[in-house]
């Protein structure tokens, strides 16, 4: 009989330990908000809070993806735009040049800044980023995955922004053009310098194009870690519901099993107080 009793006390002990962890773990879940922080807690809750984390990283590697993407297309923008306010200067250089009362002073000065403007474009489509990145793609625009199923060419190629320009009929690219510009200044020829012009407001009106598009890819970015960011928000607010503190419930359950546990302890020691005549009588 000994021996029951015993056991009977052990489990009583077990028990009190347990209420008294229980306990330990509201109080915990009343100070950081958060009842959800073991499987056993709730089973099922627990796997949705898993599924929702998968997809929070899922979503935080698209959203860098799109950062990333973001600034591509902004330094892409910025060339573009910087190009295209050489080549209006271009323009007034090579219109000046068609009054016929240049000397060659002149022209060897508009001929020195057509060279550098021309020296800076190239140098504008050639550019890399601080990480050895190209600003324009060579070839085939590199696509960023930004959302499931979905990748986005961010910027175009160099040979879309620079070649292929029609010129009365015949493709010629931004490099091109220029060095007719300078070639037909240094000549003199009236003929020559209206071809130029010609060119060059075709090479601009290309490079105004080249912004639109360019201008459309950063839009297209802008919706997507848009929507990337809304539905993190909704990730975020029901990981948040499945795992946060119902106050209320937690605080009454915390104060029953305390009145509990005081009552089992009670009882606990009073029994301890008993001879061992008393247990077997």
């Amino acid at each position: 009989m000994v021996g029951i009793t015993n056991k009977t006390l052990t489990a009583e002990i077990r028990r009190q330990q347990q209420l008294s962890q229980s306990i330990i773990a509201g109080q915990t879940a009343i100070s950081t908000g958060v009842t959800l922080t073991r499987p056993s807690d709730n089973a099922l809750a627990w796997v949705q809070v898993s599924d929702i984390g998968r997809a929070q990283a899922q979503q935080a590697a698209w959203q860098a993806n799109i950062s990333y993407g973001a600034t591509r297309a902004a330094n892409a923008e910025s060339n573009l735009d910087e190009i295209n306010n050489l080549l209006i200067r271009a323009q007034d250089l090579v219109t000046s040049a068609r009054n016929g009362s240049l000397n060659d002073t002149s022209r060897g000065a508009i001929v020195e800044e057509l060279t550098t403007i021309r020296t800076t474009v190239g140098e504008l489509l050639g550019q890399k980023d601080y990480q050895g990145v190209p600003v324009f793609d060579d070839g085939q625009s590199v696509l960023v995955p930004v959302s499931r199923g979905l990748n986005l060419a961010v910027v175009g190629t160099r040979q879309q922004v620079s070649e292929g320009i029609d010129v009365g009929g015949a493709a010629m690219s931004l490099d091109d053009i220029l060095g007719q510009s300078i070639a037909a200044i240094a000549s003199g020829t009236d003929a020559d310098i209206g071809s130029a012009l010609d060119g060059i407001q075709a090479g601009q009106s290309h490079i105004v194009i080249e912004l639109a598009k360019q201008g459309v890819r950063s839009d297209r970015l802008d919706v997507v870690g848009t929507r990337l960011t809304n539905v993190d928000l909704d990730l975020t607010e029901r990981r948040a519901t499945l795992e946060s503190t119902n106050l209320a419930e937690v605080i009454s359950s915390v104060q029953a099993k305390l009145l509990q546990l005081n009552a089992a302890q009670s009882a606990f020691a009073r029994i301890n107080k008993q001879t061992l005549f008393d247990l077997i009588g």
